[in-house]
C-alpha cells in the first residue's frame, strides 16, 4: 500500500513517499505487548501529539519517520483504539475475528484472513 505526504505548498518539504508494509483490514498485532487488532486507518509519519509520544519510554519510543497504523485492537480483558508505529507491529496469521464492537462500523466481513472494507471516508 503506498501512501504519500503531498503538498503542493512551494517550499514546503515532504518526507519521501513511503510504502506501507500492513493494509487497511489487516489483522496484526503488537511486537512487544499482548494485544492484536485490524488496522481502519494509516498515517504516512506519525500524527498524533507530542504528549502521546513523550509518554513512551525513550529506549522504546518508535521513529517518526514511518507509518502508524489506526487499530481497533483488543487484550485479553478489552477493546479499544490503538495508535501504534509500523516498527512494533507482526502479522496475525491466526486467522480469528477481532472482537472489537466497531469493527462493523468499517468492515463488511473477513474474508481469508482481511476485513473488506465498507469503503467509508475516514476523514
Amino acid at each position: 500500500m503506498e501512501i504519500a505526504n503531498r503538498s503542493n505548498v512551494p517550499g514546503v518539504v515532504q518526507p519521501p513517499l513511503r510504502t506501507a508494509k500492513f493494509a487497511i483490514g489487516q489483522v496484526v498485532k503488537h511486537r512487544i505487548y499482548p494485544f492484536r487488532g485490524v488496522i481502519f486507518d494509516v498515517d504516512p509519519v506519525f500524527s498524533n501529539t507530542e504528549e502521546w509520544l513523550a509518554s513512551i519510554p525513550e529506549e522504546v519510543r518508535p521513529r517518526r519517520d514511518q507509518p502508524f497504523y489506526h487499530l481497533l485492537a483488543e487484550n485479553a480483558q478489552t477493546t479499544y483504539v490503538a495508535y501504534v508505529s509500523e516498527q512494533n507491529l507482526l502479522a496475525d496469521d491466526t486467522g480469528k475475528p477481532v472482537s472489537h464492537p466497531q469493527v462493523p462500523h468499517f468492515f463488511k466481513e473477513l474474508k481469508r484472513g482481511l476485513y473488506v472494507s465498507r469503503d467509508r471516508a475516514l476523514h
